[in-house]
């Protein structure tokens, strides 16, 4: 049977009790672990999954309650097994019989006990992952140091508002900064070997709409934190309204949030270096149309050549630069269609004469 546990583990520091039959706590679950499905995932970030995907066990609880989760019926709901330690390690043992590249533990942390328990002293044959949400208790990352080879660790907020707002933790941007600084200094720079991660730490943005702003703060922190070479960041824009949703979670992530984003970074720079002459816009330019012919334009990442060429010749004067992604698999075309091919700059070139 599972001991009782007067609850300290997260920050939440709730101190609720609970056992192997009692739920408690932010998280709502028992002292004993729960998990709803243990599989190879494929999804999950491309260095941790190799040939046969990574060992993902889903715990279910959460100490945070995000609105826009879109796994609320394990992490917020009661969907799950309650298991044992000694069954958690058989899991362990089964999922690198399947030739796991990792042991990827999501949402572990109100079951830290058990999972230490159950990895014990073993020197696992492929890195240990903690897939956590940031919200995390820098106290009980120091108990996992030297079991733990990777952490995966969201970084959702870098404002108090939207983290109150949407997870009801408005100390997490604080709270997740120095739980990264732990897992940092228990890892030290991360470690690659034939392109997977083996030791380090990788951090986890999914961008919301609406606040472009914060998405910025967060890489802006990141990227003053560390040195390159010292930490993997993964920006994510796959976020999913989920039913109920308000504004402005009710809708997807578009290339307005990115956009929003890069022209405010413009404005900045532009009057840093005190530039007068030159007025940035964010603009559809397909329906915009200007009064008067653009001095340039610079289109970043967009569409097929055409569409860049034929709405450079009829709205602009001056010069066209065009900044291309060197594979066909985006997305940003009118027509919503993977490239058909690559352009470089002479196939550009005879392009325009045709078009001419």
């Amino acid at each position: 049977r599972g001991p009782a546990v007067i609850c300290r583990l997260c920050p939440r520091n709730c101190g609720e009790e609970r056992t192997e039959t009692r739920r408690g706590g932010v998280c709502g679950m028992p002292s004993v672990p729960v998990a709803a499905r243990a599989m190879l995932h494929l999804w999950e970030e491309p260095c941790l999954v190799g040939e046969r995907g990574a060992g993902c066990v889903f715990f279910s609880g959460c100490n945070l309650r995000c609105c826009f989760c879109q796994n609320k019926p394990i992490s917020q709901g009661e969907v799950g097994k309650v298991l044992t330690a000694e069954r958690l390690r058989e899991i362990f043992h089964e999922l690198i019989g399947q030739e796991a590249a990792c042991l990827d533990l999501v949402t572990p942390t109100h079951f830290t006990d058990a999972v230490l328990e159950a990895l014990g002293d073993e020197e696992w044959p492929v890195p240990v992952v903690w897939n956590c949400g940031g919200y995390e208790s820098a106290e009980t990352l120091k108990r996992l140091e030297g079991r733990v080879q990777v952490y995966l660790p969201d970084l959702k907020y870098a404002l108090p508002e939207p983290a109150r707002a949407y997870s009801g933790a408005a100390d997490y941007p604080e709270i997740a900064r120095a739980a990264i600084l732990e897992m940092f200094r228990q890892t030290g720079p991360y470690q690659m070997e034939d392109g997977r991660l083996k030791r380090g730490v990788l951090i986890r943005h999914l961008v919301l709409p609406g606040y472009p702003d914060n998405s910025r703060r967060v890489m802006d922190w990141v990227a003053r934190t560390f040195r390159p070479g010292d930490v993997l960041f993964s920006l994510m824009s796959q976020y999913t309204p989920q039913p109920g949703a308000e504004r402005p979670l009710r809708r997807h992530v578009t290339a307005a949030d990115c956009d929003a984003q890069a022209l405010s970074v413009l404005k900045e720079e532009l009057a840093a270096r005190h530039i007068e002459n030159v007025t940035p816009l964010c603009t559809d330019i397909f329906t915009d149309r200007p009064a008067e012919p653009y001095d340039a334009m610079v289109f970043c990442f967009f569409g097929s050549m055409d569409e860049i060429l034929s709405v450079a010749r009829s709205q602009c004067r001056g010069t066209v630069i065009a900044v291309k992604r060197d594979h066909r698999d985006h997305r940003f075309t009118v027509t919503k269609q993977p490239l058909e091919e690559s352009h470089g700059v002479a196939a550009a070139e005879a392009r325009l004469t045709e078009l001419n």
